[in-house]
């Protein structure tokens, strides 16, 4: 990062965000970008991996749109797990015409 913070908190209207840099636990050589939301309880999210070149303002304006999107996500309907399920080649499924007898 331009300024050199690796971990920092900032408010987004009445949430704050707790951010900090940590390497995965699956790829230890790897750093991620960590957060909490003061919103909810015991949960972490790591969206995107650290680069030299992130700003705390890039960093901030990412999360605040990754954790609005899910948010949108989370209050979509739930599909049924028939339209979830992909065809084996991927094509949508067909549509099966009723037979006529």
């Amino acid at each position: 990062m331009d300024d050199r913070h690796t971990e920092f908190a900032f408010a987004d209207g009445d949430r704050t965000f707790t951010c900090c840099v940590e390497a995965s636990p699956r790829a230890p050589t790897e750093s991620w970008w960590w957060f909490q939301v003061s919103t909810e309880n015991h949960q972490r999210h790591a969206p995107f991996r650290a680069e030299d070149s992130d700003t705390r303002r890039d960093v901030q304006a990412r999360m605040v749109a990754y954790y609005d999107n899910l948010l949108a996500r989370r209050a979509e309907p739930a599909r049924p797990r028939w339209e979830r399920r992909p065809t084996p080649n991927g094509a949508p499924a067909p549509i099966v015409a009723p037979a006529n007898t």
